[in-house]
């Protein structure tokens, strides 16, 4: 695996060994960050998080291209001493910021963040249930990109979300959501009894 483009342009990245994580391939990648950038324009500044993040390379490829900030939560031990290594390797540690955990761990957010990356395992369902929580969480606003990877057969649905396209990649599906802007869409009102 190696980062598509931006500052580290071309440099290597360690993979968890093992069948524990399955790391989007780079023609996925490719692929999603070429629909990310028609829409986004550039990642200059942005704040996003790599959920699910397996060797970290989603995250790092925002941050070779100009994200401001990363955080990277990932449950399995030895991905994250991958995502470790990756940073250190790049030098990218003073905009990094791992999460040994679930992500049904994290907290109520601060504010929302610009991008929301997430590769969870396929046909898990667990990326729908971890963004219906961020989305109650206030990870997600209004000018909150959300990249999800599935494979290719599933569909989603997430109260509050809508898809603004998806792409078949390969064993894979990406779907990009925005929060749902009618006014009868969204999350419950009430606070989370699992904060």
């Amino acid at each position: 695996m190696r980062i598509i483009a931006g500052e580290w342009r071309g440099r290597k990245l360690a993979a968890p060994k093992g069948d524990g994580t399955r790391p989007t391939a780079d023609r996925a990648r490719e692929t999603l960050f070429a629909m990310l950038t028609s829409r986004l324009g550039d990642f200059e500044g942005l704040q996003v998080a790599d959920l699910f993040a397996g060797s970290g390379a989603l995250g790092l490829e925002a941050l070779s291209r100009g994200a401001e900030s990363c955080l990277f939560v990932e449950q399995d031990r030895a991905a994250v001493e991958v995502i470790r290594a990756n940073i250190a390797t790049l030098g990218a540690g003073t905009r990094a910021r791992v999460e040994a955990g679930s992500v049904m761990a994290l907290r109520a957010a601060a504010k929302p963040l610009d991008l929301i990356l997430a590769d969870p395992p396929y046909r898990s369902g667990a990326g729908e249930v971890a963004l219906d929580r961020l989305l109650r969480l206030g990870w997600i606003g209004p000018e909150t990109w959300i990249a999800l990877e599935t494979a290719f057969n599933e569909d989603i649905a997430i109260k509050g979300l809508v898809a603004e396209t998806e792409r078949r990649v390969g064993k894979g599906k990406l779907h990009l959501l925005r929060l749902d802007a009618s006014p009868d869409a969204g999350p419950e009102a009430g606070p989370d009894p699992l904060v």
